[in-house]
């Protein structure tokens, strides 16, 4: 969840319930974010034996993790609607991964896949701390349970391969880009899902998650970044497309949730000039930059712009259409590629 989003709710909602529970979400939000960024994970050695392994916890509306076992993996569906969305979208995870890119669970090594929902009183956020996921059932006013949209799980489930992959540092255009590649890893995940081919997509993070009345369409748009929502609660999207328009500010880590909208839309000219599905091609290209081991902690958007471009002139060829589409697509946003040479 975008700081951003829930500072607006905080000073501006009529209502002082609402703008009190943005407040404690931000506190329990950057903590846990804190607590994530302190962890250093050791890769381990990558095994071949694809099974997943989900627990589910409730925490019972507490902020304690992490909670009662409430489902294990093999276990049948519950009937409480969290629980078994939380179990099927780690399912979802685990399956496209394993499908796309040959890996196994979050670490490569088959990682327990543990979340734990119903955390806190109506918190309005998701995030993974770096071991688990864990999901509020949002205020019912403006955010609506958060296990709802795939791409919000597959999204924080990425942040945990970034941390045992590149490990991008969380703050600046590193940290915008670390925020990016959840995104295009979510969305492609929920595309993955629905067998979607790249035109057919919405290219929206968080598509259901705003509550009836709320003017916008999810939190954020990888095809018009600053275009998800215009609502007097939460502001306007500040999300740019183009470096012409980025955003040098201290807040949200240097901005990491407002910048990442441009290299956002360059996964999305991309993948939609190379065409058919978005994995295959586009996502294969940004998995292998994001795991080959290239990448510093403080890449910058030219230094990944100029990774990916490798990447795909060693899938592809140098002067493959995809190798093409890709340098068109960081060129589209404004992002220089002479570190190519």
């Amino acid at each position: 969840m975008p700081p951003h989003m829930l500072e607006r709710i905080a000073r501006d909602a009529d209502d002082p319930a609402l703008r009190d529970r943005a407040r404690r979400t931000l506190a329990l939000s950057s903590a846990q974010a804190a607590d994530r960024l302190s962890l250093r994970a050791t890769t381990p050695s990558p095994t071949e034996d694809f099974v997943p392994n989900r627990t589910i916890h409730d925490a019972l509306h507490r902020e304690q993790l992490p909670g009662r076992t409430v489902r294990a993996e093999g276990a049948p569906a519950t009937g409480d609607k969290v629980v078994d969305q939380a179990y099927d979208w780690l399912g979802a995870t685990f399956d496209f991964y394993e499908a796309a890119y040959r890996r196994n669970s979050i670490d490569g090594a088959g990682l327990r896949m543990i979340s734990t929902v119903h955390y806190g009183d109506k918190y309005d956020n998701a995030f993974w701390n770096g071991e688990q996921m864990v999901y509020g059932d949002g205020d019912g006013v403006v955010f609506t349970e958060f296990t709802g949209p795939l791409d919000v799980t597959g999204h924080e489930l990425t942040h945990g391969v970034t941390q045992y992959t590149a490990n991008l540092e969380y703050y600046g255009q590193p940290g915008a880009l670390n925020e990016s590649v959840s995104d295009v890893f979510g969305s492609l995940i929920k595309q993955w899902h629905l067998g979607q081919t790249a035109d057919r997509a919405d290219w929206l993070i968080g598509q259901g998650l705003l509550a009836e009345g709320i003017h916008g369409i999810a939190l954020r748009s990888m095809k018009e970044p600053g275009t998800a929502y215009d609502d007097p609660q939460l502001g306007k999207d500040p999300q740019p497309g183009h470096m012409d328009h980025y955003v040098d500010t201290y807040r949200d880590n240097g901005g990491v949730h407002i910048n990442s909208g441009i290299p956002n839309h360059a996964f999305y000219l991309a993948a939609t000039a190379i065409g058919g599905n978005a994995w295959e091609k586009a996502g294969r290209i940004w998995y292998d930059t994001l795991t080959g081991g290239s990448l510093a902690a403080d890449t910058d958007f030219a230094g990944f712009a100029a990774a990916t471009v490798q990447t795909a002139t060693r899938l592809h060829g140098a002067d493959a259409t995809e190798t093409e589409a890709v340098k068109q697509a960081w060129t589209g946003v404004g992002v220089p590629l002479e570190a190519n040479g």
